[in-house]
């Protein structure tokens, strides 16, 4: 049995799609991140670090109970142990992994930040935000370049790299990105979203 904290965010939308996507049974835990419950004692003890997702795999690795935190690790074990949403082909699952570690690494850092200071920054700083924004921007654009090529990031196989960055690329218009300038991740976002295991995962959150 799998034990998942989360929220309604762009980071908290991964694990869920991942599970739905790959028919796992799980429990869904919504941590109220306008309260500060990240913050407590008792989610500290699962992620020190204070941050949702958390999952909690009852049925671990040596069938002992596992505590994961960290989207790409989640959805990189959650792939691993059940043997889909990562590609047979080698250098597609190279391609997986290198799409992966770039939502990590750029994608959701740029847009977050860019959300931030254009939306909820206490003051207005136009060095952030162009900043930001312009590194949004510029990673969309890379995104459209591939998506331009191939119907998925990993190539011909939708995988756990096209989950990681959807969760950020549908709500764009956050940071400051429209995405009426990037048909080919427009289209892309709509083959996602008219996924099944996509429809439930966006419904268990927002119920």
């Amino acid at each position: 049995m799998i034990e998942l904290y989360s929220a309604n965010t762009p980071n908290g939308l991964k694990v869920p799609i991942a599970l739905e996507e790959l028919d796992v049974e799980y429990r869904l835990i919504k941590v109220n991140l306008s309260q500060g419950e990240q913050k407590r004692p008792s989610f500290l003890a699962l992620n020190p670090n204070g941050r949702i997702p958390v999952l909690v795999d009852l049925d671990g690795p040596g069938a002992q109970p596992l505590n994961l935190a960290e989207s790409g690790a989640i959805l990189l074990y959650l792939a691993q142990k059940h043997g889909a949403l990562l590609p047979q082909d080698p250098v597609e699952y190279q391609r997986a992994m290198e799409y992966l570690f770039l939502q990590v690494a750029s994608v959701g850092p740029m847009f977050g930040q860019a959300g931030w200071f254009l939306r909820s920054a206490p003051e207005p700083v136009p060095l952030a935000i162009e900043r930001y924004r312009n590194e949004s921007l510029r990673l969309t654009a890379l995104l459209d370049e591939r998506l331009a090529e191939v119907p998925w990031l990993a190539g011909s196989s939708y995988s756990i790299a096209d989950i990681m960055h959807f969760s950020w690329l549908r709500i764009a218009d956050y940071a400051g990105v429209d995405l009426n300038q990037f048909p080919h991740v427009r289209a892309w976002i709509d083959r996602i979203s008219a996924r099944p295991a996509v429809q439930r995962a966006l419904a268990r959150l927002q119920n």
